[in-house]
């Protein structure tokens, strides 16, 4: 199959029938081989049955429908997981992305070699009230995930190679970072396409400040993730052994002006009486339980299931029928194998 369209949706009735139409007419015109995923995500109108009624008459347009509202990560991740096509394209199910975009998205991926391209919506239709917001957040994610070459991360139009949305997870609102849980699974070949951006035409935006702020604490978890997450006591252990050592530091010289004044006969004051030495032991505490993380977080990760799980391309495999099996890092024997090249897609 060539092209998986994934459209998640919540409350986008009116809309339904339209981009259906819209995108055959597309697919039809090129001679793709297609299917159409809409994700219903518990909408409260009759999206539903209008998704029931397009099967119905194209058996290539296909729904799944939530049982209540979960967001937009989990409906792509659903989609992601049933795709069964060589490319997967996502868009917003508003009509305000073109599903003429599509030929030239395919043959950016199979021709053109990119793992993933994500459209830029260089005029928008949007108030300011969205549009302000969306430039601060693409500028600080262009810098936290240092994907220079993208210009609007949370457009709903992008391209998939198959091999993408099989190694990552898209949960809680990650949808907005999935060019950054690309590049961290190590799909680093990012493409960005300019693309035509239409004015909604029916119903209203989903778009709230809160997500713009949920989005950046979204931002740092990935960041921490792909920094710290295989080894936090490299983040934890640093910090704590710095603070406790500049708090020791500070007890130290507390304790030793002290001693000054008490042999050269000047007046002193109890070092209980010393802001600084408060401020000493607040930091030498705060160290030890930032380390005591950091170590705590490596005991974790050593007993996890995943901690020897990575993402693996092609692999080359000589003749091996006349050794014994050997073992896997994870203790497992490991099969005999003939002369062979294989791939393997292994999930993260």
């Amino acid at each position: 199959m060539d092209i998986s369209v994934v459209v998640p949706l919540y409350n986008e009735a009116e809309s339904l029938p339209e981009l259906a139409q819209w995108i055959e007419r597309v697919m039809d015109e090129h001679g793709f081989s297609y299917e159409v995923l809409f994700i219903n995500d518990g909408s409260t109108d009759n999206s539903w049955d209008v998704i029931r009624d397009i099967h119905d008459r194209n058996p290539r347009m296909k729904g799944i429908a939530f049982r209540r509202n979960y967001g937009k990560s989990p409906a792509l991740n659903t989609g992601f997981e049933r795709a069964q096509g060589d490319v997967v394209i996502t868009m917003d199910a508003d009509l305000q992305d073109s599903p003429d975009e599509i030929p030239e998205l395919y043959r950016m991926i199979k021709q053109d070699g990119y793992d993933l391209v994500s459209g830029w919506k260089k005029k928008r239709y949007d108030p300011l009230s969205k549009t302000i917001p969306t430039k601060l957040f693409n500028a600080t994610a262009r810098r936290v995930s240092g994907i220079h070459n993208l210009h609007d991360f949370n457009c709903g139009l992008k391209a998939y190679r198959r091999e993408v949305v099989k190694h990552i997870e898209v949960y809680g609102d990650m949808h907005r970072y999935v060019p950054y849980l690309a590049k961290i699974a190590g799909f680093t070949r990012i493409g960005e396409k300019e693309v035509h951006h239409q004015a909604r035409k029916y119903g209203t935006t989903k778009f709230g400040l809160d997500r713009f702020v949920n989005g950046y604490l979204d931002l740092l978890t990935l960041w921490f993730q792909a920094k710290f997450g295989v080894k936090p006591m490299h983040f934890f252990g640093l910090l704590g052994s710095l603070m406790f050592l500049l708090g020791f530091i500070a007890v130290i010289v507390v304790g030793a002006l002290k001693l000054y004044h008490m042999h050269s006969g000047h007046s002193y004051t109890l070092v209980t009486n010393s802001p600084y030495f408060y401020l000493a032991l607040t930091m030498m505490i705060l160290g030890t339980q930032l380390f005591m993380t950091g170590f705590l977080g490596e005991l974790i990760i050593r007993h996890s299931n995943d901690r020897n799980h990575y993402e693996i391309g092609d692999e080359i495999i000589g003749d091996q029928t006349a050794l014994p099996a050997r073992q896997h890092s994870n203790g497992l024997p490991e099969a005999k194998k003939e002369k062979q090249t294989i791939t393997l897609d292994v999930e993260q």
